[in-house]
């Protein structure tokens, strides 16, 4: 999924001008932290997906919850919180979500209603090597796409995506620092049944050494480590720093996509589709969920168990310490640098403005974006949705930038494969 859409950034006819980032183009100190679209602010850009390596300095970033054993279940979305009201207290919330999520028969289901961006579920617990479990039911359809990965804040990744126009096959695939691999991506197929009308139980088990991906208990591919070493570069281009469980649905088949992205999603999403008119929106469910934590490596610098803090903008596994660090933030004016900074405020996590809460960009090719009305959406615990309408240009994956050992050509990061998943989009562009 670290396929970014480098799309030009045209924004809507309310938000500010943005501070864009790289590895090779830090924030300035007024905004230090470099969100997952590749943008400088504060807040909630300085909580999951925060790039050490691309914001002010290493320590902008607000370190990382540690890894929690963990079963999920769907009674409610009690456990869940808008990225908007998250401040990055995961004993409080173990989900930050966007999007619609629903309830239904005790099963989380993702939606996508026509014209939106889908759904997010983004853990606030970072893994650093273990076993997720996901039983799922996939979505389907040309142009959908279902994610179920594990992502760290430098684009360390490990996924599963299934593309919605072939139901017979899970894709597996793999990046190190948002380093493009082609030759990393691998079909499993599922045996006998489809992803849509039936469950299957998807594993990860990553461990310093290895990762394999299971189907139904069968391992379906093992990467070694030691397969991964460059000889030019003297190191392991092996996924190995701590990495978040996300979840997702999005429309990769949308028509202002690059060409390649929308052939390799089977083709433009059909927003008139049978799912459409039954139920209103494409969907995906998510059965239980289990999160087993391993032990970190034994090299691990340890001084609490709170938690994982990049000590160098190397970002290799020796460079994550575990901490007794506070992992929130006083505000969404705080920072890594001030993590109390309006602490005292009442309003303290109420506000959205654009360098606080990261904000959707144009996806549309040459930067053409057409500004719709869209909301944000907000969940109670039976599912029902509702929004306060806000003003977004369309739709975007996020603008991730590249990093300084990646392939250079922004068209080629299109050309192939699934995009960078959607993290943390507070706007949807219709209500249910």
């Amino acid at each position: 999924m670290v396929r970014f859409v480098t799309a030009l950034l045209a924004l809507s006819a309310t938000a500010l001008a943005t501070t864009t980032c790289s590895s090779s183009s830090q924030c300035p100190e007024s905004k230090p932290c470099c969100s997952q679209y590749g943008e400088c602010g504060t807040g909630a850009y300085c909580l999951g997906g925060c790039d050490p390596q691309a914001s002010f300095s290493v320590g902008s970033c607000a370190p990382m919850p540690v890894c929690e054993n963990k079963s999920y279940t769907w009674e409610n979305l009690d456990n869940s919180i808008l990225n908007t009201k998250y401040l990055g207290d995961a004993s409080k919330a173990d989900w930050t979500y966007s999007g619609f999520p629903k309830i239904e028969d005790n099963n989380l289901v993702m939606t996508m209603p026509k014209n939106s961006v889908g759904t997010l579920f983004a853990n606030n617990h970072y893994i650093w090597y273990g076993k997720i479990s996901g039983k799922i039911k996939s979505s389907r359809g040309k142009g959908v796409v279902t994610a179920f990965i594990l992502l760290s804040d430098v684009k360390d990744e490990i996924d599963y995506e299934w593309v919605g126009a072939d139901l017979t096959a899970v894709q597996t695939n793999y990046y190190w620092q948002g380093v493009l691999d082609w030759h990393n991506s691998a079909n499993a197929s599922v045996t006998d049944a489809d992803t849509f009308d039936d469950w299957h139980t998807y594993e990860i088990d990553w461990t310093p050494d290895q990762v394999q991906w299971i189907v139904d208990g069968d391992v379906k591919r093992t990467l070694l480590k030691s397969d991964t070493f460059n000889e030019t570069a003297n190191r392991y281009q092996f996924p190995q720093t701590p990495a978040r469980l996300q979840m997702s649905l999005w429309p990769a088949g949308q028509a202002s996509n690059a060409e390649g992205t929308i052939d390799w999603a089977g083709g433009v999403i059909d927003w008139n589709s049978q799912d459409i008119k039954d139920k209103g929106y494409y969907y995906a469910t998510i059965g239980q969920v289990d999160v087993q934590c391993y032990s970190a490596p034994s090299d691990a610098v340890s001084t609490g168990n709170t938690s994982y803090l990049y000590t160098s903008e190397a970002a290799m596994e020796s460079d994550v310490e575990i901490t007794s660090n506070s992992t929130i933030l006083g505000s969404l004016g705080a920072t890594g640098l001030d993590m109390t900074l309006g602490a005292n405020s009442s309003s303290s996590a109420t506000s959205t403005g654009s360098d606080s809460v990261p904000t959707n960009n144009s996806g549309a090719v040459g930067g053409a974006g057409n500004s719709t009305s869209s909301s944000s959406s907000t969940s109670s615990s039976d599912g029902s949705s509702g929004g306060s309408s806000t003003t977004s240009s369309s739709f975007n994956q996020g603008t991730t930038a590249s990093k300084d050992n990646s392939a250079p050509n922004q068209n080629e990061r299109v050309l192939r494969g699934s995009l960078f998943a959607v993290l943390v989009a507070v706007v949807v562009l219709v209500t249910l």
